[in-house]
């Protein structure tokens, strides 16, 4: 039996409509919204982080949460993890975690957490939460009880999202470390009608986001569009595909977004309008709210 997480607000889940999201998300166009600089103990940071100063919410607003429903509400949990090299679990923190929380206290009936959280892969407490996020695992490592926690957590109906992920490298890597966690379970490709692509959001194309750098280099260069070089380091440019590991009644328990970055969508929504209208709205945003709104009804 899959575990009955004890969130009220995982079920509140009206969603507004497709032109409502246009119509919210672009009066906020304008609003740069900058990341603080990694605390000195950061260990594998592979993005130019703005400095800002620890304590900034990175210009995302504030806004309270009834202190009666403090544990009902949805919580963007992050997940730390140790790594080797490049990557780390630091990448895009905080802008993207406090965007996107913002965005959905924003644009669906759900009640968010502004602050989000941190725990390891074998802190207990992530059994109280129904979604995790890993970012950038490159050079991810798992022990043994971290492989063994995250097993237990994702067969008892947690669900963890996978980003910011590009290249056969990368991936190779992930599905040797992914075997400590299921030895007997390989992933497989999701159709785009598969219901994480269409609701509440019909996506015509599985989204493929780069970071606003990339795209703004390679936006005007014939036969370069949605191919990001720059992301996909010495290697042919692929489309994004989406891969999930899947229960024994074929619902998601890790989805894997491969050569794309959701989460620049995110942590980048305000350092240009042309990057905002064409990958925060277009797909981050609808996509990232399709995945949310999967993990919490399956």
């Amino acid at each position: 039996m899959r575990h009955a997480w004890p969130t009220s607000a995982a079920f509140v889940l009206t969603i507004t409509l497709a032109a409502s999201l246009v119509a919210v998300l672009g009066q906020f166009v304008t609003t740069e919204r900058r990341s603080p600089a990694p605390a000195p103990d950061d260990r594998s940071s592979s993005k130019l982080i703005r400095n800002r100063g620890p304590e900034s919410r990175a210009g995302v607003p504030e806004w309270q949460v009834n202190d009666q429903f403090r544990a009902d509400v949805f919580t963007f949990v992050r997940l730390r993890y140790r790594s080797r090299g490049w990557g780390g679990w630091r990448v895009d923190y905080p802008g993207a975690d406090l965007n996107f929380s913002y965005r959905l206290e924003q644009l669906t009936s759900m009640r968010v957490n502004p602050d989000g959280l941190i725990l390891d892969i074998d802190d207990p407490r992530l059994f109280q939460y129904p979604f995790a996020f890993i970012i950038d695992p490159r050079s991810l490592v798992f022990s043994d009880d971290e492989a063994a926690a995250l097993r237990r957590y994702l067969m008892n109906g947690g669900f963890l999202l996978v980003d910011d992920f590009w290249g056969n490298r990368m991936w190779d890597h992930l599905m040797r470390e992914m075997k400590k966690v299921f030895p007997n379970r390989e992933p497989v490709s999701l159709p785009l009608d598969h219901p994480i692509f269409n609701i509440p959001f019909p996506m015509k194309e599985k989204p493929q986001v780069p970071s606003e750098d990339s795209a703004h280099a390679t936006q005007n260069l014939p036969g370069l569009r949605r191919t990001w070089e720059f992301e996909i380091t010495w290697e042919e440019p692929k489309p994004a595909d989406y891969r999930a590991f899947l229960d024994d009644k074929g619902r998601i328990m890790m989805l894997i977004c491969w050569n794309t970055d959701l989460s620049d969508g995110w942590e980048e929504e305000g350092i240009s309008e042309w990057f905002f209208s064409n990958f925060s709205e277009k797909y981050s945003y609808p996509m990232g709210i399709n995945i949310v709104i999967y993990a919490l009804t399956h």
